[in-house]
């Protein structure tokens, strides 16, 4: 009986919870765009730079295409560059399937439409992977290819049961709660920029707090669960042949090791370069640095 009862204080409590705060906006009314339809998706991107040969930035988990804000205009002063939300992150629809494989389609589809021909990817963190794949797909469409702080490597899901666990109210409820709090971002922040990390203002945490509350985001992630870390083998990234590679990596990075980036390096017969003052975050704390080590392959 006490069971029962303490379920339906909890059950009363979210749901009161869930009609008192705040729920998900469409994307537009937080980001002004640029946006883009692309297979049915309308994805957000930025981009900087009119001339030069183009660089396409990817980002990773739950990053929005603002993370390239240092890097793009660096870039762009001899590249014409374009950052790209891939759904469920920064401010492009909530519309899957959330697969590797549509994430492809939709890099392909996002150069179709503006034009971009032999483009440098970019890939942070999960975005490695989806350099590789394109690097496999079409090496000769590609000028190079640069993974930041991302080894491309998968790894397995949760059994499909536990996604049936976050049910609502409560998945509501608890994602509201966590994705609202200032402790958790400021503690998530810190790990990730590393020992150089800059001040974490309430206007640095609302960057990234803000895609957090696009309409559709708390599914998407639900949908995410079982997939796990979408990516490749080893064996995978040494069949990848005729398109120059960098590995970047900011020597305090503790989200993904550097033994992991030195291990991805290996296997792709890779230059692996070393940023000394960043975390996972190295195109926020060393700019100049990943963008010279995008250059190595952007202007071939």
């Amino acid at each position: 009986m006490r069971t029962l009862l303490l379920v339906l204080v909890l059950t009363i409590g979210a749901l009161a919870y869930d009609g008192l705060s705040a729920g998900g906006v469409p994307a537009q009314k937080l980001y002004a765009g640029p946006y883009l339809h692309v297979d049915g998706r309308q994805l957000a991107y930025r981009r900087w730079g009119t001339h030069g040969t183009p660089v396409v930035l990817i980002g990773g988990f739950v990053e929005p295409s603002d993370v390239w804000r240092k890097l793009g205009p660096l870039l762009g002063r001899t590249h014409r560059v374009y950052a790209l939300d891939l759904p469920p992150f920064g401010y492009s629809e909530r519309k899957g399937p959330y697969t590797l494989t549509t994430w492809l389609d939709e890099i392909e589809g996002f150069e179709r439409a503006l034009g971009i021909v032999r483009p440098t990817l970019v890939g942070h963190s999960l975005g490695a992977a989806d350099v590789v794949g394109e690097a496999l797909r079409h090496p000769k469409a590609l000028r190079g290819i640069v993974l930041e702080d991302g080894d491309a490597i998968r790894s397995s899901g949760a059994p499909s049961w536990v996604a049936d666990l976050f049910v609502d109210p409560y998945l509501t409820a608890i994602y509201r709660i966590v994705t609202g709090s200032d402790w958790v971002f400021r503690r998530a922040l810190k790990g990730a920029y590393g020992p150089n990390a800059p001040k974490l203002t309430a206007a640095e945490l609302e960057r990234w707090q803000r895609p957090f509350r696009v309409a559709g985001t708390a599914s998407a992630f639900k949908q995410m669960l079982p997939n796990g870390i979408a990516g490749w083998t080893l064996a995978d990234l040494r069949r990848v042949h005729g398109v120059p590679v960098v590995v970047a990596w900011g020597s305090h990075d503790t989200v993904d090791s550097v033994s992991a980036g030195r291990a991805s390096a290996t296997a792709l017969r890779a230059p692996f370069v070393l940023l000394p003052p960043a975390g996972h975050l190295s195109m926020l704390v060393d700019p100049t640095g990943l963008a010279a080590a995008i250059e190595r392959v952007a202007h071939r």
